[in-house]
């Protein structure tokens, strides 16, 4: 148990600036097993941003609280899994080579394809959250937390399913170059297993709901895995960001729809 508990404080710690006590330590070959805790950071992550919404809900409007929450999760992850998503906008949003792309996404400037794809992103996530938060004040705070659970499964699926891309050799992270192991993943999705049922017991008109989102979720993840392999026969860290915007994304869209129709 003390190293499983040390493995998520590893997580946690290379995905956001949360502090973790020294006798932690570090070892590479953590960073790789740590994966199976990604969905524990998205509790994390989403459960501070659903607090803040919370909050700012009692002083604000629906869209002020929004904006103070989205605020609030980059400001805990530095943006890590945005900075992914611009990146890969640049690398993959125009017809360029697979050496060039990989080349691209190396750059940390920003190009025009990632500022477009990073507003665009940010925009309809605020859109989706705030007619969630006009339609139930309460529900999205579950709704919030859930996407960001498991929309963190989705990288660990493209580690598990896919090769590494770029030069392994000089990865910044290099563990995660390195394809996670069946149990690893299993473990992964049985948070996002575990987070669904205790929707489903908080808000159990969320249960046709949840069934809809997590096909949307699925369908996201495997035709970001389609679309990577095609265009360049695997993953890089960059679209493991990518990936979890995108899978976030799909879910608050999904449940926005869903949320109407149920």
């Amino acid at each position: 148990m003390p190293h499983q508990l040390r493995l998520f404080l590893i997580a946690l710690q290379f995905f956001t600036r949360v502090p973790i006590p020294r006798w932690v330590g570090f070892e590479p070959q953590w960073l790789q097993q740590c994966a199976r805790y990604f969905p524990l950071v998205g509790l994390v992550v989403g459960g501070f941003a659903a607090l803040v919404l919370y909050a700012a809900q009692w002083i604000w409007p629906s869209s002020v609280a929004v904006g103070l929450s989205m605020a609030a999760s980059v400001w805990l992850t530095g943006g890590f899994h945005e900075d992914g998503w611009a990146d890969s906008c640049d690398g993959l949003g125009g017809a360029v080579s697979r050496e060039r792309a990989l080349q691209i996404m190396k750059d940390s400037r920003i190009g025009s394809y990632g500022a477009l794809g990073l507003i665009l992103m940010l925009g309809l996530k605020a859109a989706c959250l705030i007619a969630l938060a006009d339609a139930s004040p309460d529900g999205v705070l579950i709704v919030l937390v859930w996407a960001h659970i498991a929309s963190r499964a989705a990288p660990v699926w493209l580690m598990h399913a896919l090769p590494y891309a770029g030069d392994a050799e000089h990865a910044k992270a290099k563990p995660l170059a390195t394809q996670i192991t069946g149990p690893g993943l299993a473990t992964c999705l049985a948070w996002v297993l575990l987070a669904s049922l205790g929707a489903a017991w908080l808000s159990p008109e969320l249960v046709p709901v949840l069934a809809g989102v997590c096909l949307a979720a699925v369908a996201a993840c495997l035709w970001m895995q389609s679309w990577l392999e095609r265009r360049l026969g695997g993953y890089t860290g960059d679209n493991l960001g990518a990936t979890q915007q995108l899978v976030e994304l799909v879910s608050l869209l999904a449940f926005l729809a869903l949320w109407n129709v149920f």
